[in-house]
């Protein structure tokens, strides 16, 4: 420090500004008033004038004795102006070649070091580069928004100039594309923003595969272009960078083999430039392309939308959007339809229906329980879906007729497994709970669209049904009561409104066996909801006469009282069944508010 500190300049000081320092501990110029190392003051007998701090110390005197010498400093002179303390830190920041030697001190600061450190010197850049305004050391305003504009121009330019470049490059030895020394036309292709390249190509290639460029450059317009190369340009293009791209497979050999490189959205967007400089090769590669090739579902709107609109039907777009669309011959109608009818009984359905009939009817009919469930939620979220795309309508494009005969269908197969298995013949017992498992299925899928009613009305009527309930084992039965349960849950969350009659029809021939089961519903089932089927029976009730809620509920009374846990508990509704018929009847009755008109006002 102190070798570099001779070899720097200093700025011009006058003798007063001076004053000897110790130079044991510092080798600097140091201003008077400091603290620490910067307490030298000459001795009493030492001249009047301040000691130059670059003179060596008094011949034949100790360290000691100069620490001792300089150790009380005098006042100062009158005429010696005072300087502030953050002065020290000027002089150091210039000792160690930071600053300009000639800039001004720095504003006083309330520091108590008597070196700033390089992390305080940047914290106070502000005091070192006072702010003038002709200053040498002056931010900057920053750039407004209408600079950075070309300067953003620029870098998207030189962006595409790069990929262009890549493109380029990419070309196979021997190819011609953008060759400056063989080509005759010098093409720019502007885009709508203003980003323009500019390629060297040739008029034969272009001619010979564009019909767009064989009108436009025309034996006629050559002989008047007298100079070579053709200037030619093409402004306001969609994607400059794709526009190259379909001019270079003009050079290609094997156009398909290229695009197996790109992507869909690649690919989309050659074709649409192919398809308007009308490029056959180009357009029925990428039909080829689209028509093989795997999509991402979100492409599928893009594509269809994008042959749509080019109007290709005849080079072959028809195929490509055959992975889109379902479009379906006359015969082939008729076909599927008598399929269906005899599967369903349902011939006058729709493509759309069809399908998800037959769906529904291999869930109904599979093997493999897993399986079966778990494309039951499948099916399910399938049919949700197509109800809510058009529009929330009833039943979507499955017909409620449909569903019902599905029901209908795993109704009949209950019924006949029933009768087996009550007469004692054991060998297809498990028929039953698969299908009581797929009416309960169903009845999820028409309680969704709100149109169970008949349901419950068929199954209500079911007694026969009922009387053999007790005949079959409770481990192959009780999968039944799940149906019960299922609409007591729907009646007493109002999804299923009926009449009084069915709901009393309900009630009377199916409570009985589902109190019989509950116990092997609630240890057999997982994931029941015990709390909501037992809400749901109260509720059903409840919404019976009075009388008749007496009678349900006192026989429940009883039987809870003996069977405990393998009773559903429905206290709830016995206790609002209770304050209804007895609570107030011994209260006073409230007198309904009367309307009372205070005025009438008529026209005179």
């Amino acid at each position: 420090m102190a070798a570099s500190s001779r070899s720097r300049p200093f700025p011009k000081l006058s003798p007063s500004h001076l004053v000897p320092l110790d130079l044991s501990t510092s080798w600097c110029c140091t201003p008077h008033g400091l603290g620490g190392h910067a307490h030298s003051h000459s001795h009493p007998s030492s001249p009047a004038r301040a000691a130059d701090p670059m003179d060596p110390p008094p011949a034949g005197s100790s360290s000691s004795a100069s620490a001792s010498a300089y150790a009380t400093p005098p006042p100062p002179p009158s005429y010696a102006p005072s300087y502030p303390s953050s002065y020290t830190k000027f002089n150091s920041a210039l000792n160690a070649g930071l600053l300009n030697p000639m800039s001004p001190p720095p504003l006083p600061l309330d520091k108590t070091r008597s070196s700033p450190t390089l992390f305080d010197m940047m914290a106070n850049e502000q005091d070192y580069h006072p702010r003038t305004a002709a200053g040498v050391h002056s931010i900057p305003a920053p750039p407004q928004p209408h600079q950075l504009q070309p300067a953003r121009s620029m870098d998207r330019q030189m962006l595409l100039q790069d990929r262009i470049a890549d493109l380029i490059g990419s070309c196979s030895p021997g190819n011609q594309f953008n060759d400056a020394d063989s080509s005759d036309v010098r093409l720019t292709l502007t885009s709508k923003d203003g980003l323009s390249v500019t390629l060297c190509v040739h008029r034969h290639i272009l001619v010979a595969h564009s019909r767009f460029f064989a009108a436009k450059l025309s034996d006629r317009w050559s002989k008047q272009q007298r100079t070579l190369p053709h200037i030619v340009e093409i402004s306001d293009c969609d994607d400059v960078e794709v526009y190259a791209e379909t001019l270079r497979l003009m050079y290609c050999k094997d156009l398909r083999r290229r695009l197996m490189r790109e992507d869909v959205n690649k690919v989309l967007g050659i074709l649409k430039v192919s398809a308007a400089i009308v490029f056959d090769a180009g357009v029925l590669s990428c039909l080829e392309y689209l028509e093989a090739a795997p999509w991402a579902e979100d492409d599928d709107e893009k594509v269809a939308a994008l042959l749509t609109q080019l109007h290709l039907e005849n080079s072959g777009a028809g195929e490509v959007l055959k992975r889109v669309s379902l479009e379906l011959a006359p015969s082939a109608v008729v076909e599927e339809a008598e399929v269906g009818g005899s599967c369903s009984g349902g011939g006058n359905a729709g493509g759309g229906e069809e399908v998800l009939l037959r769906l529904l009817q291999v869930v109904l009919e599979g093997k493999d329980e897993k399986a079966r469930r778990e494309m039951k939620g499948l099916v399910s979220k399938m049919l949700r879906e197509n109800s809510t795309s058009r529009g929330g309508a009833i039943g979507g494009d499955l017909r409620k007729e449909s569903l019902y005969s599905a029901c209908n269908g795993c109704l009949s197969l209950l019924r006949k497994q029933f009768v087996r298995a009550a007469g004692g013949d054991q060998s297809e017992v498990s028929q039953i709970a698969r299908q009581a498992d797929n009416l309960h299925w169903m009845l999820d899928i028409l309680v969704e669209r709100q149109i169970a009613e008949e349901f419950l009305k068929t199954w209500a009527m079911q007694t026969e049904l009922a009387e053999m309930h007790r005949k079959v084992p409770a481990i192959h039965r009780y999968e039944v009561s799940r149906v019960t349960a299922r609409l007591f849950v729907g009646v007493g969350k109002g999804q299923i409104l009926v009449s009084k009659e069915a709901r009393c029809q309900l009630l009377s021939t199916w409570l009985e066996p589902f109190y019989e089961d509950f116990g092997w519903m609630r240890r057999a089932c997982k994931g029941l909801d015990r709390h909501l089927i037992e809400d749901g029976l109260a509720n059903t009730i409840l919404t019976l006469p009075l009388a008749t809620q007496q009678e349900i509920l006192l026989a429940w009374f009883n039987r809870f009282l003996n069977s405990g846990e393998d009773c559903p508990n429905i206290q709830r509704g016995f206790e609002v069944w209770w304050r209804r018929a007895f609570w107030k009847r011994n209260a006073e009755p409230e007198q309904p508010p009367r309307l009372r008109i205070t005025a009438i006002c008529e026209n005179s």
